[in-house]
């Protein structure tokens, strides 16, 4: 039974991985160029990193490449040095990083890079990093803040999109982890068009009480934070444009294991996909989950 088990795990990952490669084999001979910063959380990114590098370069439309920061979070100014990435040689940048400030210098020209047209993909604790940063707010929307930090975006259980001022509500946090189910919420949007319009995601971290300056947030899916939550349908998945550049946010991808769920990957592909280019290849995996039931795919295997 053991080994009947491993050889159907492999078959879906393989399976999976055929899926995407095939979707994303159309330009294949023009990859994107990915940039994922790492090096601080608050989670184990040195876990998460190579599920992320993993299933991105697979897909055969990315050629990934890892910055990692020093991973000191009291690092000096001297260590800091090294760590400043050319953003505008990259299609788009993935942070899954939560940490130190970076350098008014590498600030600057990230903040240029998006403006000036950049994508960038924001990955569950990477909306944690910089409260302190007015930019950054401004890009990821909502973020790991306290109540008072700013307003609470959150959907009735009718569909409609619900404003709650700074000071009124809870603050940032999670229930238990478990598995949950998403709902779209902007079907025809291109990251969406054909998915499931609800579908079971992984073990994970249900994110609750976002908190920012949530302005031109499109968002584009949300779970309801009902064990050890909110009891409110909080977002999960959204975008924000930022000058002519588009940031992507998933508070989804707490860890390895969640990251391994099929939904989050399609959603990271076709997420930073669109984000640089404004079109999707990826087809949406014949193993995608279904209502009640997660589908993973391990890319470290």
């Amino acid at each position: 039974m053991r080994n009947r088990k491993f050889v159907l795990n492999v078959l879906i990952v393989t399976a999976v991985t055929a899926n995407f490669m095939a979707a994303g084999s159309a330009a294949a001979a023009d990859k994107l160029k990915l940039l994922i910063i790492d090096g601080q959380n608050n989670h184990n990114w040195r876990a998460t990193t190579p599920v992320l590098e993993g299933f991105l370069s697979k897909s055969g439309r990315y050629e990934v490449t890892v910055a990692t920061t020093p991973t000191n979070r009291n690092a000096p100014a001297d260590a800091w040095k090294a760590f400043d990435p050319d953003f505008s040689k990259y299609d788009v940048v993935l942070s899954n990083y939560n940490g130190q400030m970076w350098p008014d210098g590498v600030k600057a020209n990230f903040e240029k890079y998006v403006s000036n047209g950049g994508a960038v993909c924001i990955v569950h604790a990477a909306n944690n990093a910089f409260t302190d940063w007015a930019e950054f707010n401004r890009m990821i929307g909502l973020g790991w803040r306290g109540a008072s930090f700013g307003d609470r975006i959150t959907f009735s259980d009718d569909g409609k999109v619900v404003r709650t001022p700074k000071g009124q509500g809870p603050g940032a946090g999670h229930g238990p982890q478990h598995d949950f189910s998403i709902i779209v919420r902007q079907p025809e949007h291109p990251v969406m068009e054909g998915l499931p319009r609800e579908w079971m995601h992984a073990k994970d971290e249900l994110y609750h009480g976002q908190r920012g300056p949530a302005a031109d947030m499109h968002i584009l899916a949300t779970a309801l934070a009902a064990k050890g939550g909110t009891n409110a349908h909080e977002p999960m998945v959204w975008w924000i444009p930022y000058g002519k550049g588009k940031v992507f946010t998933t508070v989804m991808g707490h860890s390895d294991y969640s990251m391994t769920c099929v939904g989050f990957q399609t959603v990271v592909l076709r997420g930073c996909e669109w984000a640089a280019t404004g079109k999707i290849s990826f087809k949406v995996p014949d193993a995608f989950p279904g209502v009640e039931k997660v589908s993973v795919s391990d890319p470290r295997k």
